[in-house]
């Protein structure tokens, strides 16, 4: 069970807010393009569930979604932490992009270690 500082925290969930952020808007541009969506939902969703069970783990606000999204939702943002890390790894120390990266990867993973908490009702603090 890993400790959990207020900074992370609160750094984390700004982090998933601002990738929502970002995939609501690429989604409303592919749908107005007419481009295929599939990806961008399923990863918007795996973002929200994510960010669902950061704040049931820390805040214990209840979610509706089942073992089956949960799991989803691991596979999916387990699967976004190779482009993150090797966007991250092009960017130069120090970067203000290369710092918003390193919290995303930060965030995803206690999102995937609250799946796995919650999973296996362990849950993080």
């Amino acid at each position: 069970m890993e400790i959990v500082s207020n900074v992370d925290k609160l750094e984390s969930k700004k982090s998933m807010q601002s990738t929502i952020g970002k995939l609501e808007n690429g989604l409303f541009q592919m749908t107005q393009k007419g481009a295929n969506t599939t990806l961008v939902k399923k990863r918007l969703k795996a973002i929200y569930i994510g960010l669902a069970m950061l704040e049931n783990v820390w805040n214990q606000k209840p979610h509706n979604y089942t073992k089956e999204d949960l799991s989803e939702a691991r596979n999916v943002l387990t699967g976004l932490f190779p482009s993150i890390e090797n966007s991250y790894t092009k960017l130069k120390a120090g970067s203000p992009q290369r710092t918003l990266l390193k919290r995303r990867v930060r965030a995803l993973e206690l999102a995937v270690q609250a799946i796995d908490d919650l999973s296996s009702q362990n849950p993080i603090y």
